[in-house]
């Protein structure tokens, strides 16, 4: 009886999960760049540098990065194909002088650069995965000393912020993201803060 007392009143196990709190879902374009830069640090360097550059100016999921295709690339016009997965609004972005310096280099220096063709591919010119892609990402986090856990998905809300930080169009936002619905998009101009410039002049 007494043990039988002693287990009732034994405190019991729970099992905790310790997360990285994160201040925020997205990054400064300061700290994309310094995500960029610790990137390049690797044997793949240049791949995954550029795979960031693009995740980030186009608002690109993980699945829509790895599945970007040569042929999405319109050379002539600078022009981006953006395929979006979850049902999203397919669309046609411009390609900057940056970015087409990126993927030029990157298609000299992947083997067979010209047959492969997905954009960012493995060692053994395999289409690269989600899950590899993730984890580069998460690799140039720590790399950069980010004092918070980094994920790819924030390069999303990160291109979201800054267009919206820029002052562009909802709307417009809403369509470069590939957003069906116009609430998906509202959070960035909710944390643009240039929105309360002017409320008080002394």
């Amino acid at each position: 009886m007494e043990i039988a007392a002693a287990a009732r009143g034994a405190p019991r196990s729970v099992n905790v999960t310790v997360r990285s709190a994160r201040p925020r879902e997205y990054l400064t374009e300061r700290e994309v760049e310094k995500l960029i830069e610790a990137a390049r640090d690797n044997r793949w360097g240049h791949r995954d540098a550029t795979a960031i550059l693009i995740a980030y100016r186009h608002g690109l999921r993980a699945s829509e990065l790895v599945a970007l295709r040569w042929d999405d690339v319109d050379w002539q016009t600078g022009k981006l194909h953006v395929r979006r997965s979850k049902g999203g609004m397919t669309s046609v972005h411009p390609i900057g002088g940056r970015e087409l310096r990126a993927l030029r280099r990157l298609q000299r220096e992947t083997p067979d650069g010209a047959r492969t063709v997905h954009v960012f591919v493995s060692e053994r010119l395999a289409p690269l995965s989600v899950a590899g892609y993730q984890r580069m990402v998460a690799r140039a986090g720590v790399a950069a000393r980010f004092p918070f856990l980094i994920h790819s998905h924030m390069l999303r809300h990160s291109c979201g912020y800054k267009l919206a930080n820029d002052g562009h169009d909802t709307r417009a936002i809403q369509h470069y993201l590939g957003h069906r619905s116009i609430a998906s998009t509202v959070r960035y101009t909710a944390l643009a803060p240039d929105r309360f410039r002017g409320f008080w002049k002394d």
